[in-house]
């Protein structure tokens, strides 16, 4: 596994916190990680979440022919895969030394602490037994796989059933779980991991250590035991050495937690065998929230029919009225229109600045027009006082032009009339001259 390496200013701010005894998640030093345990719809299948770290485990069997040197023995297979999904820094295809180390962790806790007992396995002595396959998958890496996958592969152990089988002569009969209800194993014990986290060269210790406190820290130390306090496997690894006080005070954490755990698995097989007694719902759908997206899972809520008409009488009177409904067209500006209930539209509003503008360009016309008017009365005045005081000559030579200034846009329908009112004596000023 090759993770992103953390920089030294992660480093030192996390092993700083552990000095201060503060953690990330909010833990104190010796707490656990939620445990959560769901069950599929199949016997035998069973999804861990420890924190954000899930592990997904499936038992499977069939009948093969026992070893030769345990002819009596059923087989016992573990696996461990550990896909890129989990982690970026998790490698495809390959045996990897974390890999290696996890798998042979498992098969020391599992088979080697005979928790299960394998004679009961066999069918036929030196020609068939049943082989158990526990294949587990690492879904999301956050830190302690091993715990995590040690709870996982006995939880789903403890939840298999396998046929049923009855021997006549040399016939061997597997009957359906239809024609007979299958066996569970016979387990004797249910180990499980506890991982400890040393620093500073075994000064500090963390249980249950996360993804990013894995990386900082100097060793490891696992211990497997069951509720009887017995010791299944033990393993070390790092650079850091461990005295026996140490190793003795792990060790009864690890009772304390161990007990805890179990009494949680025990628990959920109970609530999971009900439920399939009972006909209720089971399996990865029902142990979804309702608070997720992808439930569809509503919970039934009483309503009281009593005094209905009363209350709704009172709504009714407390409401606002209705709005006002346009049952025709509303056409605001050229261009749009509104037809039905709804908000008037705005498409034609002028925005602010445009309105100003219009202002300014309609003030501007109207001192255009007054300018016009005045000049225009001024030369009737004066034609008036010359045909009064001096007759009008007309010459061939020169011909005088006249020249009336009009706007060229008239913006209401009072300015036109007055000033055809007022360009009329102009003009018969213009004829008579």
């Amino acid at each position: 596994m090759k993770a992103t390496p953390l920089s030294n200013c992660e480093r030192r701010f996390l092993l700083r916190a552990i000095q201060e005894k503060k953690r990330l998640d909010g833990r104190q030093c010796y707490d656990y990680r939620n445990i959560r345990v769901s069950f599929g719809a199949d016997r035998g299948c069973c999804m861990v979440e420890l924190g954000r770290t899930r592990v997904l485990a499936q038992v499977s069997c069939e009948l093969v022919p026992p070893k030769p040197s345990r002819p009596t023995e059923g087989v016992l297979f573990f696996n461990l895969e550990l896909s890129p999904m989990a982690a970026p820094g998790l490698e495809p295809g390959r045996q990897s030394e974390l890999l290696v180390s996890l798998n042979r962790l498992l098969e020391r806790c599992l088979r080697d602490s005979k928790c299960i007992e394998t004679e009961s396995l066999c069918v036929v002595a030196g020609e068939k037994v049943w082989q158990i396959r526990l294949d587990m998958h690492l879904l999301n890496h956050d830190g302690n796989i091993t715990d995590a996958a040690s709870i996982a592969g006995i939880v789903a152990l403890c939840h298999f059933r396998r046929p049923d089988v009855s021997v006549q002569g040399e016939e061997v009969t597997v009957y359906s779980p239809e024609e007979r209800d299958p066996v569970p194993l016979s387990i004797h014990h249910m180990p499980i991991c506890v991982s400890f986290a040393f620093f500073h060269q075994g000064t500090y210790l963390l249980v249950d250590p996360t993804e990013r406190e894995e990386r900082v820290m100097d060793g490891l130390l696992v211990i497997a035991m069951n509720k009887h306090h017995e010791i299944c496997t033990i393993q070390s690894s790092g650079v850091v050495m461990l005295l026996p006080d140490q190793i003795l005070r792990c060790s009864k954490i690890t009772a304390v937690k161990v007990a805890e755990i179990t009494e949680l698995i025990q628990k959920a097989l109970e609530n999971d065998q009900k439920a399939r007694k009972e006909g209720g719902k089971f399996g990865f759908a029902e142990s979804i929230p309702n608070q997720r997206i992808t439930a569809f899972k509503m919970e039934s809520a009483a309503v009281d029919t009593n005094d209905v008409e009363e209350q709704a009488g009172e709504i009714i009177a407390k409401a606002d009225p209705p709005s006002e409904v346009f049952a025709s067209p509303v056409l605001h500006t050229p261009g749009t229109a509104q037809i039905g209930e709804g908000i008037e539209s705005s498409w034609g509003d002028l925005e602010e600045s445009e309105k100003e503008e219009a202002v300014e360009e309609e003030g501007e016309s109207e001192a255009a027009a007054f300018e016009c008017e005045k000049v225009e009365t001024e030369d009737t005045s004066t034609l008036r006082e010359t045909k009064s005081d001096e007759p009008i000559v007309l010459s061939d030579s020169e011909e005088e032009e006249v020249v009336i200034l009009e706007p060229q846009e008239l913006p209401r329908k009072t300015r036109t009339q007055t000033s055809s009112q007022q360009e009329n004596p102009s003009k018969k000023a213009f004829n008579k001259r």
